[in-house]
């Protein structure tokens, strides 16, 4: 919306309020002046050319011969030019003027105010389809309205869009989510009924095999309460000092034996004393996510690279493997819930389609941000980057 185009509220009702008040009372003088000068040349014209000129000497300097001027009046005005009444003239004049002019200024403020009124019936309109699940309905914005209620309804469609989207992830969600949660339930129950039937020895295998599924629907039910809570603005930061850097070779190395057996080589470089103030509990689960997405869908003798370092106000941690990567249409939905790519990084694969979910809630609780992209040299990179300024919040705050 360009602001230049609307006059601000404010201006906008006292422009149009003294238009139509400085407006009338001109209109009403230029009506009396035009009645009295009409009135004078017309009479004036009818004159004798020599009492005209008497009179019109007499109107200069009236003391010349006051008796002379007001006969002259009295004769060719009439005696009610000069009597001071009410019921003069020149007031019943000014009584029909107000009496025209009251339904001109009626019809001009309505129609003054009419943009500002068809624009908030617009946003009714459209508040009253919101509320009945229309959650993409636009109100139309009014030409002539003013900048508040441009802005109000250009937010106002922001909004409902935002709504229609939110509306759209929700449904798929949920879907999603009673899909997940339904397959190892599913199997779960499946086992436990065989062993109850005698199809299955209840042998401390089969039991296993129960309880892994029954862990898989707890881990799941944990990842969904977390971004419950990260949603809601509720996700609780445990927050201390601590270093980055330290923090990513601790990740690395309860990885390592993960990494060896997918064959794949983790360095990380640029690592130097990186001190920052935030929750490492919650950012390790950051870099695990990120380091375990790397080995699940890497390329078998590659490597991942982890890169740490400071500009100017942030900490900027890119997480680069070469695996096969991901379609560029899928980037933009990567970090949304239960979403997984239709090529190699796919169901079978392992995970829930929550991880990459939980890692963005957890960099924005840090007031930080998380991103994915695909390097000219093939793979995926995934950057985060968090306010390097929280640091010094720490070592303050202490």
């Amino acid at each position: 919306m360009n602001n230049s185009t609307y006059q601000s509220l404010w201006r906008w009702i006292c422009g149009r309020i003294l238009a139509l008040a400085i407006g009338t009372v001109i209109l009403i003088a230029l009506c009396m002046w035009l009645r009295f000068a009409i009135g004078n040349y017309w009479i004036l014209h009818k004159m004798p050319a020599a009492l005209r000129e008497e009179f019109l000497v007499l109107m200069e300097d009236p003391q010349i011969n006051p008796a002379r001027f007001h006969d002259i009046v009295d004769s060719w005005w009439g005696l009610s030019y000069s009597t001071p009444s009410i019921a003069s003239a020149d007031w019943l004049m000014v009584g029909v003027l107000v009496l025209v002019m009251i339904p001109f200024i009626v019809f001009m403020g309505l129609k003054y105010a009419r943009p500002l009124s068809i624009q908030f019936s617009r946003l009714r309109d459209a508040a009253e389809e919101v509320t009945q699940g229309e959650f993409g309905r636009q109100a139309e914005l009014v030409k002539d309205a003013p900048a508040e209620m441009i802005r109000f309804a250009s937010d106002f469609n922001v909004m409902t869009r935002q709504l229609a989207r939110y509306d759209r992830e929700l449904r798929a969600s949920h879907v999603a989510m009673a899909h997940e949660i339904r397959s190892p339930l599913t199997a779960a129950i499946g086992r436990l009924q065989g062993m109850l039937d005698g199809v299955f020895e209840p042998t401390p295998q089969q039991l296993g095999m129960v309880m892994k599924q029954l862990q898989h629907l707890s881990r799941l039910t944990d990842e969904l309460h977390l971004l419950s809570l990260a949603d809601a603005g509720q996700l609780t930061l445990n927050r201390q000092v601590f270093s980055l850097d330290e923090l990513l070779r601790e990740q690395a190395a309860w990885l390592k034996p993960q990494a060896d057996d997918a064959g794949i080589g983790v360095s990380i470089e640029g690592a130097q004393p990186c001190p920052y103030y935030g929750d490492a509990f919650r950012l390790g689960q950051v870099f695990t996510i990120l380091m375990e997405n790397a080995l699940r869908y890497g390329q078998r003798g590659g490597r991942l690279s982890i890169h740490l370092h400071r500009q100017q106000q942030d900490y900027r941690i890119d997480f680069c493997d070469n695996g096969p990567g991901v379609e560029a249409d899928f980037l933009p939905v990567m970090f949304d819930r239960f979403t997984r790519a239709e090529t190699s990084r796919a169901r079978h694969s392992g995970g829930s389609g929550l991880g990459l979910s939980i890692a963005r809630a957890i960099c924005l609780a840090h007031g930080g941000s998380i991103s994915a992209s695909l390097p000219a040299s093939g793979g995926l990179q995934i950057s985060v980057i968090l306010p390097a300024a929280s640091a010094q919040e720490g070592k303050s705050s202490s």
